[in-house]
């Protein structure tokens, strides 16, 4: 590593707010696979182990930190809030904002693409740069830095009801996935007037894919789109 390469990093630390024991860790987090390719580095120098090892501690630490703040959540909300704080346009907005992009390494061909910019780049890139903290410090460390990275996200699960629009999600991610729309039906409605309870299913493609019960026809569609969601097997990756 050259000089000037290291006075760059040593700027990211201080941005970061995280010292290195081995600086290298950071070096290699930030460099892409066709820089490596470009320069006649080993494919184990670039950043693509560090990324799958921070994709697992990443998703690891802020199921921990969803636990440990919303203990009494449902087991199918945690799943969907974490998809939500781990999918790619979220964790490219973290890189944007820790200006990642001035310190990557990327082969010119990339460069030239506009790689600094692409979504998915930095969004491995900040996996990466997770996997390179754990390896040089332990979970609690890179636990505390997740959580100064993301607390604004989850400060806003509290604050914007929009975040448990599973209804909208639904929507979109059918639409993009089966090119139909989800149709909610009410199945049943439950006790007097003043104290209804609602039974609603929703369907994709002819198919139930969850029903949900509520106060309101609204919470009730929400709570079956929530089912549908997990049933689906979705996990935002796509927004």
């Amino acid at each position: 590593m050259d000089k000037e390469r290291l006075i760059s990093l040593k700027e990211f630390e201080r941005l970061l707010g995280y010292e290195f024991n081995e600086i290298e860790l950071l070096n290699q987090a930030f460099t892409h696979k066709s820089y490596a390719n470009e320069v006649g580095l080993l494919r184990a120098r670039s950043n693509e182990v560090l990324e799958f090892l921070g994709d697992a501690v990443l998703n690891l630490a802020v199921t921990h930190l969803l636990v440990r703040e919303f203990p009494e959540a449902k087991e199918g909300d945690l799943s969907l809030w974490r998809s939500q704080f781990v999918k790619r346009s979220s964790l490219a907005i973290l890189s944007r904002k820790l200006n990642l992009d001035r310190y990557l390494l990327l082969g010119k061909s990339e460069l030239q693409n506009g790689g600094t910019k692409k979504s998915s780049i930095l969004a491995n890139a900040y996996e990466a740069l997770i996997g390179a903290i754990y390896i040089d410090s332990n979970f609690d460390r890179i636990s505390q830095i997740i959580w100064n990275h993301m607390r604004s996200f989850f400060l806003n699960e509290r604050s914007i009801s929009n975040f448990n629009d599973y209804k909208s999600i639904l929507q979109k991610h059918v639409q993009r996935v089966n090119k139909v729309s989800p149709k909610y039906e009410v199945l049943r409605e439950i006790g007097p007037n003043h104290d209804k309870i609602f039974e609603v299913s929703v369907s994709v493609g002819g198919e139930i894919m969850g029903i949900g019960c509520g106060k309101s026809k609204k919470e009730a569609q929400q709570e079956a789109a929530r089912q549908a969601l997990n049933n689906l097997g979705y996990d935002s990756q796509e927004s």
